[in-house]
């Protein structure tokens, strides 16, 4: 028996579940952005900002698979780099919901919230049994725990927009996924 087959298979089986993630989360970044937008939901807006951060961490960790740990590490410090990016857009975009003070539709944010869970909690899933096999994947596990959260932030922003006829809960849970995103950023950087 080979002593490299062991490695080999789960370097494959990491690069499956990574292109699968990489693949749900491009299309419901699509798919959320574009529905905040029509909704006018800082919330689904950020949350599909989100979807692309996540995405690129995916895409940096499919290029360390298999690859050394100065790889995975370099991998996982340029998604830490790119989240702090995404959350400076998440930020700058919450501020002009707010500064235009459009009030989102509330079937919109829950609907596609909903949807953006359902994705997620996959996600979380395929990539849980993974987390332990080196930074880069311990960096798509931590950002795919995030996003279960902060779609259950965007279903409850939801509700409250319907139930206060408020904008306010919609830009409170865009400006918590910037401050989610910020601070897994900053948690990827600092793994070794």
């Amino acid at each position: 028996m080979n002593p490299h087959e062991p490695l080999q298979a789960s370097d494959a089986s990491q690069r499956r579940v990574l292109f699968w993630l990489l693949g749900l989360n491009g299309a419901m970044c699509i798919v959320e952005f574009t529905a905040g937008w029509f909704a006018h939901s800082a919330g689904l807006m950020a949350d599909g900002i989100d979807m692309f951060s996540d995405a690129a961490v995916y895409a940096t960790a499919l290029y360390a698979v298999g690859k050394a740990t100065q790889y995975k590490l370099r991998s996982a410090k340029l998604a830490g780099l790119i989240q702090i990016a995404l959350a400076i857009s998440i930020f700058i975009r919450v501020s002009h919901q707010i500064s235009a003070g459009t009030v989102p539709t509330p079937d919109s944010m829950i609907g596609f919230s909903f949807l953006a869970l359902l994705v997620n909690a996959i996600c979380l899933y395929m990539v849980a049994k993974h987390r332990n096999d080196g930074v880069h994947m311990r960096a798509s596990f931590i950002f795919s725990a995030n996003d279960v959260l902060t779609n259950l932030g965007v279903i409850i922003a939801g509700f409250l927009v319907a139930w206060l006829s408020s904008p306010y809960p919609d830009w409170i849970i865009g400006t918590i996924i910037g401050v989610v995103v910020l601070s897994g950023a900053i948690r990827i950087l600092h793994l070794k």
